[in-house]
């Protein structure tokens, strides 16, 4: 009997900390990774999610590694990629956190109405798995774009070592339903669809299954 294919799936937000009590976040729900996870339990394949905090559940036959930093969805991405088929990077990270973390909560200053932060990056997962991705690997990375969306997106895709690249648009946060324009390493439209996020994740896995 062949091995199950093992589908390492980035799922919702993460956070980055101020302080104790206060971080950076988005307003990923989680709705498409969990979209993905049933669809690849249903196809007889076993999701490997790395989830950052979201309200939902997923599939009970899914492997499942929660963590809120872009740092921490980072080291399990690496430990777990390996011995995946592929990946697909359906999470949004933060993309910067705050130099430095309080240890203590910061409170309001008498007097002054400014407050300055310095930001750094956090580090790009997709791009980092890109880099020890095996030829018997692929990669499926999103693009959440709001202008130039067809130039940010190809520009990701080929830093990121990707198979494929969805596009999409804030309007699909947080939202059952959403359109998409799926786009291979050549540039080409291979996809542009709009509905549920599971009849996109359909497509998705159709366009893998071509590979």
């Amino acid at each position: 009997m062949p091995t199950r294919q093992r589908i390492l799936i980035t799922s919702g937000p993460t956070r980055e900390y101020l302080d104790p009590v206060r971080f950076l976040t988005n307003g990923s729900s989680g709705r498409m990774g969990a979209a993905l996870a049933e669809t690849a339990w249903e196809r007889g394949q076993i999701p490997v999610i790395v989830s950052g905090p979201v309200a939902l559940t997923y599939p009970d036959g899914a492997e499942i590694y929660r963590v809120e930093t872009t740092e921490q969805m980072l080291e399990y991405c690496l430990r777990l990629f390996p011995d995946c088929n592929g990946v697909i990077g359906a999470a949004a990270p933060c993309d910067f956190k705050p130099e430095h973390f309080s240890e203590q909560k910061l409170s309001k200053t008498e007097g002054s109405n400014d407050v300055l932060f310095r930001f750094t990056e956090t580090p790009d997962i997709l791009a980092t798995l890109g880099q020890i991705k095996r030829q018997d690997q692929w990669i499926v990375g999103f693009a959440l774009e709001t202008e130039n969306g067809y130039d940010h997106a190809l520009s990701k895709l080929r830093r990121k070592n990707c198979d494929f690249i969805v596009l999409n648009s804030p309007e699909s946060i947080n939202s059952e339903t959403a359109s998409f324009r799926i786009f291979n390493t050549s540039g080409k439209l291979c996809a542009d669809v709009s509905g549920s996020k599971k009849t996109i994740v359909k497509e998705i896995f159709s366009l893998i299954d071509g590979l």
